[in-house]
């Protein structure tokens, strides 16, 4: 009977001990940023970037230099992260491919794992490209996404020149009782002349606070939803930042921090893509995300263009700084790891493209900044340091799971990255592919690019040597052994996702 007595209470015993080590299971704090590449200040994209926040939250962390998406586009890159599977393993190629559940119905995603696991889930912004609703239990969604002039209340009245085609396009809208004239760089439309609702490939600075944006709202209500956190069990949270997408309007505050600069551009090669083949030509040049380089360039837009997406990237690096500082003035600081990333890199006139959804370096590499919760800083995690080693968005799923301690159960594409949180300057031989559209993909590598067409045409870039890509080195007898490796390399990749 004793003995029966003693292992009922040992159970009781370990039952209490689960439930309390449940308790103590990490929070996450999961914050997305839209279209930005490089040009964050810790990352040293661009030298004029005013990004405090952002550069003072990479130094409590691992800032991974050398990070790719799995597509470069929207809704492919965003379904990734959440499923953990690869574009060719789902089917979703581009934002219209919104069939792939019917075929993958057994998939979780991402905060749906942290439900079942016992996390209270949160959401909102732009997480997943079509919508989230129904994948978070606390939801916010806000209709004034990218602009005010996304707001129901927007009148677009009738263009007073026949398209967007034209060389002087206006389009007025009424919002709040005043008449704009879109769009507001007077540019003609290479993406879409005759919508009536003009182009998105559009910047200015609106005389407007903070909070009209829809990045000011989400962050709003982030911020309450984090003082409201009682502890009594954990959360994941993820909120998603609209800017720097186009159109480029962000409240006029953060464009005056550029005011008087001589804003540097991008440096473009006359000659950058005659050793490319034809399909690459075409989609360098074609205006298939925003605009094309020739019509900016021949409205003098450039340098306009150039500081708007300077200036939406202080705004969201602002809005993450509102929200960090209530995550850091809580009890909830020493728990909670946040992780930080863009779901794609964004071309503003390198190889002569504007926009994303290319195989570049510009368009497939991404920030990503891992913090450990305070409580773990300086004991088991890394901080204050850069990591090279090639990574992938499609490691955030596996990661996060190894982090917070909860069991995979499935069979995601990517693999975690606990160890070079751990120890970023571990080498490893890693490549990790991005997809651009069926049959096209990038290999990434600690020195080498590798990417070939569905047509079979290949390029080869030493990203040492060449950051900017410029040299296409696939045709070339000494870098033969390089390119086949990587060839080989990527043929096993794809049939192992199959």
């Amino acid at each position: 009977m004793k003995q029966l007595i003693s292992l009922i209470v040992a159970v009781f015993c370990l039952s209490v001990t689960v439930k309390a080590d449940d308790s103590k299971r990490p929070n996450v704090l999961f914050i997305a940023i839209d279209d930005l590449n490089d040009w964050v200040g810790c990352f040293g994209g661009h030298p004029q970037a005013i990004t405090p926040n952002l550069d003072r939250l990479a130094k409590r962390g691992v800032r991974f230099t050398n990070a790719h998406c799995a597509a470069p586009v929207c809704g492919p890159s965003r379904n990734a992260i959440f499923t953990g599977r690869q574009p060719f393993q789902t089917g979703m190629y581009n934002n219209s491919d919104k069939g792939w559940y019917k075929k993958h119905p057994k998939v979780i995603l991402m905060p749906k794992a942290f439900r079942q696991g016992g996390y209270a889930t949160y959401g909102t912004g732009k997480l997943l490209h079509s919508g989230s609703k129904g994948v978070f239990e606390n939801e916010y969604y806000t209709g004034q996404r990218w602009s005010p002039f996304d707001s129901k209340k927007v009148n677009y009245t009738k263009a007073e020149l026949p398209s967007k085609g034209s060389d002087n396009p206006r389009h007025v809208v009424r919002l709040r009782q005043r008449d704009y004239v879109l769009p507001f760089n007077r540019m003609p439309s290479d993406r879409s002349p005759d919508d009536p609702k003009g182009e998105s490939f559009d910047w200015a600075a609106l005389d407007v606070p903070d909070n009209a944006m829809g990045d000011g709202k989400i962050t709003d209500w982030a911020i309450e939803q984090l003082k409201a956190q009682q502890a009594k069990k954990p959360f994941f949270m993820a909120v998603g930042y609209y800017r720097p997408h186009i159109p480029l309007y962000a409240p006029k505050k953060y464009f005056d921090m550029y005011k008087g600069l001589n804003i540097k551009l991008p440096l473009v090669r006359e000659d950058d893509l005659n050793d490319l083949s034809p399909i690459a030509r075409k989609l360098a040049l074609e205006a298939a995300t925003a605009g094309s380089h020739s019509t900016t360039i021949k409205h003098g837009q450039w340098q306009s263009a150039v500081k708007a997406y300077l200036a939406c990237v202080t705004f969201v690096d602002a809005q993450v700084g509102r929200l960090m500082a209530t995550l850091d003035s809580s009890s909830q600081a020493k728990n909670t790891w946040v992780v930080i990333w863009s779901d794609h890199g964004w071309h503003l006139g390198e190889k002569q493209h504007w926009g994303k959804s290319t195989g570049w370096q510009r368009s497939t590499r991404v920030p990503l900044i891992i913090l450990p919760p305070k409580g773990d800083a300086t004991d088991r995690f890394a901080t204050d340091a850069a990591c090279d080693n090639p990574v992938s968005l499609i490691d955030l799923y596996p990661t996060l799971l190894d982090l917070c301690g909860l069991p995979e159960g499935r069979k995601l594409a990517g693999q975690s990255l606990r160890p070079l949180l751990e120890k970023p300057t571990d080498k490893s031989n890693r490549l990790v592919v991005t997809t651009f559209d069926k049959g096209n993909h990038a290999l990434s590598g600690t020195r080498w690019r590798y990417i070939r067409y569905k047509d079979g045409n290949e390029e080869l870039y030493d990203r040492k040597n060449d950051p900017h890509e410029w040299t296409n080195l696939a045709a070339e007898a000494k870098n033969a052994l390089v390119r086949k490796r990587f060839a080989k390399a990527l043929d096993e990749i794809l049939t192992n996702g199959k």
